[in-house]
């Protein structure tokens, strides 16, 4: 079942004295990866309130491992924008497609953002499209 109102579950957890700090971390992180990120500000008062502020890096590092702790229009936008698969041919066991095969297929088709990807060169002017380069 969905939780419609995460917060409103969150906060008694956090603001129980009998949880540890872990605990705490735990569920703010838990918070965070349910949310896609939350914004600074919000994540400021969380740790606050609960006074995690020695162990606010164990949050904020995660942004380390490209998860998004903090959600911002910027952050968004640099998602990878799926191509629509909707009218193509699947295996019946098969129920999606993976990133990797739009990000290798753009990159066959040479129509990757280089800001995105600075280290995949473009192809040479004198490529036909015959081929791999």
């Amino acid at each position: 079942q969905k939780v419609k109102d995460s917060m409103r579950v969150l906060l008694p957890v956090l603001l129980n004295k009998s949880h540890d700090s872990y605990d705490k971390i735990r569920a703010i992180l838990l918070y965070i990866f349910s949310t896609n990120g939350t914004t600074q500000e919000n994540l400021d008062k969380l740790i606050q309130n609960v006074q995690i502020e020695s162990d606010s890096d164990m949050i904020r590092n995660w942004k380390y491992l490209d998860v998004p702790v903090i959600s911002s229009f910027v952050a968004q936008q640099h998602k990878y924008a799926r191509r629509d698969r909707s009218k193509e041919e699947t295996f019946q066991l098969s129920r999606w497609t993976p990133v990797i095969k739009d990000v290798m297929e753009d990159a066959i088709e040479n129509k990757l953002d280089s800001k995105d990807w600075p280290y995949c060169s473009r192809c040479p002017p004198t490529w036909n499209g015959s081929g791999a380069v």
